[in-house]
């Protein structure tokens, strides 16, 4: 988008200037006459009014946005509503502080479709970035005239979410650098210095042990290999990641990290986490039950979880209650399972999903620091360990040797 200037004649037949905000001159001709106005005069926009963000969108370029931009503009404009600002005003705000190009123009024509006269909710939809459950709860929060509370709702429930992927990574982040420089390191042994042993050994014309000639051929192996062995590896890697993102694929990851010990069961109670505070967060802005879950289960990243609550779901719409077929669900803990039940019973199930979801965090939380706790350690052992093997099996020879001259 740029900015047009035009000389024209108006539907008064009276001269007119101005300039109009568009992507081309066709979309400014378009506009214009829309307008009622007859065009003399179109002045293009110069180089100095480039729109370069405009154009890395329009091109595919722009980095698209994320849950951290869309929290941040969600917490904002909540703030806004709740001051009382106007909604044109404040979409007019945050479009000009926003730093993430495609963020900036989608808030643009949200407030374009806004000024045309359709609701928030609407205009949101029409744009990338803004999934159902988001649009669903500002439509609510629209319907029932609490949409600064449901924006802020929004805004907490996506700071969960981050918080949440933040310990994750910062949990295995030292791990896997401990990982990656020790495989450097012993990778970095059996081609260098092995090697030099093994010219030793064979001048002492003795028979290795079994272990020693294991590290040799190992590293003859690596030192043979390697060049094809790296990428190989990467090749290995895109395939399986490409694989990944296929239906099938994606069933078969998400089996195989349920499964995973202690990791599974960060996965499952992560993703359940998720799954009651969305619900929660429905039902609380007067969603329905049915609408909420079919909301909810979209939200998940796990495809072989939401199968098993789109059968919840199922049966729920032939009027069983939110209980009985989570029950049915072997990974579902039964105390969790009755604490809903007590909220179907009370009329609060909202609230009791809100509780539920908070344990699962404490549960997820608790895993992560054990998980930390437990691989450390283990790393260190197990790479601590091949490093010692390499270095017994390089001097037990020359060991063996000096106790049998003596």
């Amino acid at each position: 988008m740029a900015i047009w200037r035009y000389e024209g004649i108006d539907k008064l037949g009276k001269k007119t200037l101005g300039q109009v905000d568009a992507s081309d001159e066709r979309d400014a001709r378009k506009q214009l006459r829309l307008q009622g106005i007859r065009i003399k005069l179109l002045t293009p926009p110069s180089i100095l009014e480039f729109d370069l963000g405009q154009w890395l969108v329009d091109k595919g370029l722009a980095k698209s946005f994320g849950t951290k931009e869309l929290m941040n503009f969600t917490k904002q404009l909540s703030t806004m509503i709740s001051a009382g600002v106007p909604i044109l005003q404040s979409l007019e705000i945050l479009f000009r502080a926003e730093k993430n190009p495609t963020l900036k123009i989608a808030i643009k024509k949200i407030a374009q479709d806004v000024g045309e006269g359709k609701t928030i909710a609407e205009a949101m939809m029409n744009q990338k970035g803004f999934d159902k459950l988001y649009c669903n709860l500002v439509k609510a929060g629209e319907a029932g005239g609490i949409l600064d509370s449901i924006l802020k709702k929004l805004a907490t429930q996506m700071e969960k979410i981050e918080k949440t992927k933040s310990q994750i990574k910062s949990a295995m982040m030292y791990p896997i650098i401990v990982t990656l420089v020790g495989i450097g390191v012993i990778w970095g042994m059996m081609v260098f210095v092995v090697p030099q042993f093994t010219g030793m050994l064979k001048d002492t014309g003795q028979e290795l042990p079994f272990i020693t000639q294991f590290v040799i051929d190992v590293s003859n192996f690596l030192g043979s290999y390697s060049l094809i062995m790296v990428p190989g590896f990467f090749v290995l890697l895109v395939f399986l990641v490409s694989y990944i993102k296929t239906p099938s694929g994606k069933i078969m990851w998400d089996n195989f990290s349920m499964r995973m010990p202690m990791f599974g069961q960060v996965v499952v109670k992560g993703n359940l986490a998720s799954f009651a505070s969305t619900l929660a967060t429905l039902l609380g802005a007067g969603v329905s039950l049915i609408d909420a879950l079919e909301v909810t289960i979209e939200t998940l990243d796990n495809s072989v979880i939401s199968k098993d609550l789109k059968e919840v779901r199922r049966k729920v719409m032939e009027g069983k209650t939110l209980t009985e077929p989570l029950q049915q669900i072997d990974y579902f803990p039964e105390l969790i399972t009755q604490m809903i039940r007590v909220g179907e019973q009370t009329g609060q199930i909202d609230q009791m999903l809100q509780k539920v979801s908070e344990v699962f965090e404490d549960e997820v939380n608790d895993l992560i620091g054990g998980l930390t706790k437990m691989i450390e350690p283990l790393i260190i052992v197990v790479l601590g360990g091949i490093i010692a093997v390499i270095l017994v099996a390089m001097y037990l020879p020359m060991f063996m040797s000096a106790g049998g001259s003596e």
